[in-house]
């Protein structure tokens, strides 16, 4: 993620300084493990519980497991471990549905192939199914993305080597998450398409964005589904830059306001940029850069609020270790100053970011000051 110096602010600093910051509180461990804890992923249901997935290698091989807190980070419960596997279980995500349930994918690096596998829970993270296999193909299926839909069914975006090359693949259940009909795939592009992610507006129209090498270098595109998934018209592109514009992260305030951030190496080396949309992504607004660092940003993840307000994290290398920053906007025009969250000795590889009812804001992230990798949490306001 991205941080600024105070001397580097003062250029921007009569923009910046237009939302207030954040109140932070002190990190929280949440794992005391033999193994490195890492990737984690959070969502916060309607009540304000919080879930949380990681992958950790403590078992010998990457597994997945959860915990969640029923106070709004205060506690947490003990670790759970929803996976036992001979393969590594890796790159979990996370949603909740409108009766608190959550619903957990992940790729398995079977000795063939990955392939996406799936599990959920229906009491609110108390008791999980077995999990299901969604994939069977002949190439990677990679770095799967969930989101659930208004009528709670999940829907899944991966992207998968099967044809040659990377291309973006995506199918949905419609009994929330006991079966899966047969999957979509949405792009079909000479370069390299990846690293999806999904998300649905006010009025569950379902918005996928991605990064893509057919240019010749990775650029933004973005598409959307107004009929649940069943069909998708043709992309757009977002970026012409010179640089790789890659990971990107959609949040949606209403059915016309979008917001899409990425991590861009244009200026020399990654920094953060976003655009907007205020039509549902029929048109887009000039991007923005969000940050001017001497590091690099990656890592980005993106969250709205009730009130409209969007909340942006990131890991920045700006400091010489890997560091949590973040900035908030109300709208997505005009963003806070960016605001640095850890200072540790360890380094920092992967986040993210969940809101609640009562708008707190949940981050989660890894870190190996310890020694190996374990799971930390911040919450702010």
């Amino acid at each position: 993620m991205k941080r600024m110096r105070l001397t580097l602010l003062a250029v921007g600093i009569f923009i910046f300084s237009q939302a207030a910051q954040a109140a932070w509180e002190p990190a929280q461990r949440l794992t005391w493990n033999s193994g490195y804890s890492n990737n984690p992923a959070i969502a916060v249901d309607s009540s304000g519980h919080i879930h949380l997935v990681w992958q950790d290698y403590t078992p010998g091989n990457s597994e997945i497991y959860y915990k969640k807190s029923t106070d709004e980070g205060a506690t947490w419960s003990s670790n759970r471990r929803l996976t036992w596997t001979t393969a590594d279980s890796w790159a979990p995500d996370l949603a909740v549905d409108s009766s608190g349930n959550p619903h957990v994918v992940w790729q398995e690096n079977l000795t063939e192939n990955r392939e996406i596998f799936y599990l959920r829970s229906t009491d609110g993270g108390d008791t999980w199914s077995a999990s299901q296999r969604l994939t069977w193909n002949s190439g990677n299926s990679s770095i799967p993305n969930v989101a659930v839909d208004p009528s709670g069914n999940p829907h899944v975006s991966w992207h998968d080597k099967t044809p040659g090359n990377e291309e973006i693949y995506y199918k949905k259940s419609t009994d929330g998450g006991a079966s899966w009909p047969a999957g979509q795939r949405l792009t079909w592009n000479s370069g390299n398409s990846n690293v999806p992610c999904l998300a649905f507006d006010t009025l569950g129209k379902l918005h996928l964005v991605w990064g893509d090498w057919t240019p010749g270098n990775m650029e933004i595109y973005h598409k959307k589904s107004t009929d649940g998934g069943a069909s998708w018209p043709a992309g757009q592109r977002l970026t012409w830059n010179a640089g790789v514009s890659g990971y990107p992260q959609i949040a949606l305030a209403s059915s016309t306001y979008l917001t899409v951030v990425w991590s861009d190496s244009t200026p020399g080396n990654r920094e953060t940029y976003c655009k907007r949309s205020t039509d549902g992504g029929a048109t887009w607004l000039a991007s923005q850069r969000l940050s001017w660092n001497s590091g690099d940003t990656w890592t980005l993840a993106l969250v709205v609020d009730s009130s409209k307000c969007y909340h942006l994290v990131w890991r920045d290398t700006t400091p010489g270790n890997s560091e949590v920053y973040y900035r908030k906007s109300t709208g997505g025009s005009v963003w806070s100053a960016i605001e640095r969250l850890t200072w540790t000795s360890g380094e920092c590889l992967a986040l993210d970011i969940s809101v609640g009812p009562s708008d707190i804001v949940h981050v989660v992230y890894d870190n190996d000051e310890a020694g190996n990798a374990e799971i930390y949490y911040k919450r702010g306001n």
